[in-house]
């Protein structure tokens, strides 16, 4: 009997280490809203469907201050199939134009730029938090998983529950730098899109997935210039609505 308990104990032990070991996602972080930011970098195309856009860095020193470009403008390109509305504010507008998992477009409106990763160990101009691209790096875009438009280690979650994701590592060059763009991500909403950055891009005329893609030498210049504590954000919009958008939001006036 007490070699029976014994073995009883002994499993329920060894249960428990093993459920220990799972982890669970973390809490939904809080959204610093754009009101905050003093830092953006705007991206305008000429409309929806257009995959080339131009980028500006732009700074303000306080919330109340006007925003002041940094530097010249240079050229990006956004998703294959163009923008389509992903602002929490614009998303139950009756515009056709909306966000969707797998759609090839890249998101419209304005989201916060939270850390960086790369496939070099950070350096210290780098001020955003940094992820390390491993071999099991991996950026989930299964909508069922709890996991949903994160960016995890698959060896270290514990609860593996996804049958989708984006092994980062083994895209190559595109993904030696990047920066996490915090879409559809207060919380995760399932399906509206999922692992979208910006990134290096193949060349100056092929679209991506969704995410926003540039030289390299323009992304460095970002990620050396992005500052957690100043909120940064990209704001992301065709011409005509950004015109629109500009005074209610209180974006940069472009030249």
């Amino acid at each position: 009997m007490k070699r029976f308990v014994a073995a009883i104990l002994l499993v329920l032990a060894a249960g428990g280490l093993m459920f220990g070991q799972v982890k669970k996602p973390e809490p939904p972080p809080i959204k610093i809203p754009f009101s905050d930011s003093l830092q953006a970098i705007v991206v305008t195309t000429k409309d929806w469907s257009t995959i080339v856009g131009t980028a500006q860095f732009f700074e303000r020193k306080n919330k109340r201050a006007k925003w002041k470009a940094k530097g010249d403008s240079f050229a990006v390109v956004v998703g294959r199939s163009g923008l389509a509305w992903g602002d929490d504010l614009t998303r139950q507008t009756t515009a056709p134009e909306i966000k969707r998992e797998g759609d090839g477009n890249s998101p419209a409106g304005r989201f916060p730029l939270t850390f960086a990763f790369g496939t070099t160990v950070k350096t210290e101009r780098i001020a955003l938090s940094y992820t390390k691209l491993e071999e099991f790096t991996e950026c989930v875009d299964d909508v069922k998983s709890q996991f949903y438009n994160k960016i995890v280690n698959r060896m270290q979650v514990g609860d593996f529950d996804w049958n989708s994701s984006e092994k980062m590592l083994s895209v190559g060059p595109q993904y030696d730098l990047g920066v996490f763009v915090a879409y559809n991500s207060y919380p995760a909403v399932e399906g509206n899109g999922s692992c979208i950055f910006l990134h290096i891009w193949k060349d100056a005329n092929t679209g991506t997935a969704g995410c926003t893609a540039m030289e390299r030498s323009e992304l460095e210049r970002i990620v050396g210039w992005l500052d957690p504590k100043k909120n940064p954000y990209l704001v992301q919009l065709p011409e005509d609505q950004y015109q629109a958008y500009q005074k209610p939001w209180n974006l940069p006036k472009l030249k």
